[in-house]
């Protein structure tokens, strides 16, 4: 069937097409009116969409600053032995594990070593040269006394045998080191020369070791009641940061935890790379709740005398200068240029420039340069337009 193309069919889809196109048509949206420049102050006009976004605070007084540092515990090198073996050997009993607490000269692990071994033959021997230099020089001394031999030969004997009990010490003091000094049973013990706890073990059973290509120790003991603390301090926290000054450490994952830290010493020299100064501090941890390696922040009062503080999202910095923009009545905002005496991740201290109480934009600061920036632009075309 043929569609009917009659006048009345032609008109209506004319006229649906056109309300279509009426549909379609959008609404002039009305824009903001821009902020206008005037004696370098940005004045935006009442209601502006834009104010609600430029948050202002007013700038306080301050004497005092909490200053936060970096900061990581570590073990108490004072109460920490690292035990390495002497002898290369193959690991034939381990007696210690990790957390448990031992005694001075106790053995944690015993190894099969042939190297040891030939040190105790060689203490073997030293005794056995000395008790035959002894016998020689008593023999010496009954021939001189008989008047058979000369003086020369009993000096002769003499020496030989002082010569043969120093080896004998040097011998036994080189395998009581590590071990029996006497007999030979090549067997190495790695023992701890303090009261502590086992805080790292790494060996196994029938691991073979090298003195050579050891990296880590084979068994690290410490008194974890005691840590050290760790500090990346700036130059200017040396001046609080001395020996004796007392800090307050925060843990994240202990955040109910009141911890005081002690500083111990302080480095004289500052890292090339990272340009802070090691600072060292001990915290007591009689129930353990600190591990080493753990991160920290160190947090403490530093006097400032009369600074203004504000935020640090408030403070601009353009080539070498600092500013702020200070908010001097409603919908009014002018740049100011300020003096930083410290700056801070948080917050930051101005000696100059700005007083207390006066409104500083925190929020939406750079929205602010830009804004002022177009509209010096727009005013320096316009001064250029005219006659």
């Amino acid at each position: 069937m043929k569609p009917l193309h009659t006048p009345i069919a032609i008109l209506s889809l004319a006229a649906l097409t056109l309300l279509g196109a009426c549909q379609d048509k959008t609404e002039p949206v009305a824009t903001a009116p821009m902020p206008i420049i005037q004696n370098n102050q940005l004045r935006y006009p009442a209601g502006h969409p834009q104010l609600p976004l430029l948050v202002s605070i007013a700038a306080v007084q301050a004497q005092n600053i909490a200053i936060e540092l970096p900061a990581k515990l570590v073990w108490n090198e004072e109460k920490t032995q690292r035990v390495y073996p002497a002898f290369a050997g193959r690991v034939t009993r381990i007696s210690a594990d990790v957390g448990q607490t031992v005694k001075a000269g106790q053995v944690l692990a015993e190894l099969a070593s042939p190297e040891f071994g030939a040190a105790q033959a060689d203490t073997s021997r030293a005794q056995a040269d000395a008790t035959l230099a002894k016998q020689a020089l008593q023999r010496q001394r009954d021939l001189f006394e008989a008047g058979v031999v000369a003086r020369k030969d009993l000096e002769q004997a003499e020496a030989e045998a002082a010569r043969t009990q120093a080896e004998v010490a040097r011998a036994q003091a080189r395998t009581s080191l590590y071990g029996s000094g006497t007999g030979v049973n090549q067997q190495l013990g790695l023992r701890s020369d303090m009261v502590g706890v086992v805080v790292e073990r790494n060996l196994n059973p029938g691991q073979e070791v090298r003195p050579d290509s050891v990296s880590t120790p084979m068994f690290v003991v410490s008194d974890p009641s005691v840590l050290w603390v760790q500090i990346d301090a700036h130059e200017a926290d040396v001046t609080d940061l001395r020996p004796g000054a007392r800090v307050t450490l925060q843990v994240p994952t202990l955040p109910d935890q009141k911890l005081e830290a002690v500083i111990s010493a302080v480095t004289d020299q500052i890292d090339p790379t990272t340009r802070t100064i090691k600072i060292r501090a001990t915290v007591a941890n009689p129930k353990r709740l600190l591990k080493s390696e753990m991160l920290a922040t160190v947090r403490y009062e530093r006097k400032v005398g009369h600074s203004v503080q504000v935020p640090a999202t408030a403070v601009f910095l353009r080539g070498n200068q600092h500013y702020v923009f200070v908010q001097s009545q409603a919908g009014v905002f002018e740049p100011r240029d300020v003096k930083v005496s410290y700056e801070g991740a948080k917050q930051v201290l101005l000696d100059e420039g700005l007083k207390p109480g006066e409104q500083v934009v925190v929020q939406n600061g750079l929205l602010l340069a830009r804004e002022l920036r177009i509209a010096q632009d727009a005013a320096h075309t316009t001064e250029s337009g005219k006659p």
